[in-house]
């Protein structure tokens, strides 16, 4: 009895599986979008503010402490900006706590996922930026496949590099000259390099970064790039500045 029960639910679970496949069929898609701006707030639920209200204060808690401050808005956008030479410079600067030498810093644009607004930076803002568990990790290229990382940037319209990097792009998209702090780049010397385990992977269309050798890529929690982000803040406001980064010709295009 038992097995003729199990076999007649099969069947019917069959039945109805082939049913669905013979009697639906997709006709079209439409999709809208919802703008969410203020215009919710004019008429507020009590009822949903109480009972978001416990987790709205341990959220707060957590996203709401100040690591530093702004001088001016920041986004980031291709082929060069603010933003995101910001995140390539701090990606320099992290290569210290590691006895790290680097050339030069690499930050992917699609891993910069919101802006800054000028004042006072929060955690939470800073996780906004970087919400992907993407971890520091430094790695070594010969010029040549520099060149060719180099060359795959300007394919994708340009990504993050550090102070020093001068890239010159065409309109259709191919790499006309670079230079690291004023020289050509050297197809035969080696370069270290800071970045993105996820990057050092050879993701985002930046396939050079798979001949890295040298690779140094720690997995700790501590080494994700949104506490490295935080702690640079946390530096400058020690020190007493205010954070401010500008376009300053990294990349042209020509």
């Amino acid at each position: 009895m038992y097995r003729k029960t199990i076999y007649l639910f099969g069947l019917s679970v069959l039945l109805m599986a082939t049913g669905c496949a013979s009697h639906y069929e997709l006709s079209g898609i439409q999709r809208t979008r919802v703008l969410v701006d203020r215009r919710y707030d004019a008429a507020p639920s009590a009822e949903a503010a109480k009972f978001m209200e416990p987790f709205k204060h341990k959220v707060d808690s957590v996203m709401g402490p100040v690591v530093g401050e702004v001088d001016h808005d920041m986004m980031a956008y291709r082929p060069e900006s603010d933003l995101s030479n910001l995140l390539a410079d701090i990606m320099v600067w992290a290569a210290r706590d590691y006895n790290e030498k680097v050339d030069f810093g690499v930050y992917n644009m699609g891993g910069i996922r919101a802006a800054l607004s000028k004042g006072k930076v929060t955690f939470g803002d800073v996780l906004d930026i970087a919400p992907f568990e993407n971890k520091i990790c430094f790695v070594t290229l010969t010029g040549e496949k520099v060149l060719e990382l180099f060359s795959q940037m300007a394919h994708t319209g340009g990504e993050a590099v550090s102070h020093g990097v001068e890239l010159v792009f065409t309109r259709n998209h191919k790499l006309k000259s670079a230079r690291l702090h004023g020289k050509e780049i050297d197809p035969k010397a080696t370069y270290r390099i800071s970045t993105l385990d996820y990057l050092a992977q050879g993701n985002d269309k930046m396939e050079a970064f798979k001949s890295a050798t040298g690779v140094v890529s720690p997995q700790e929690s501590s080494n994700n790039t949104r506490f490295i982000i935080m702690n640079y803040f946390k530096e400058q406001t020690a020190q007493g500045k205010i954070v401010n980064a500008h376009k300053e010709g990294r990349i042209r295009v020509e």
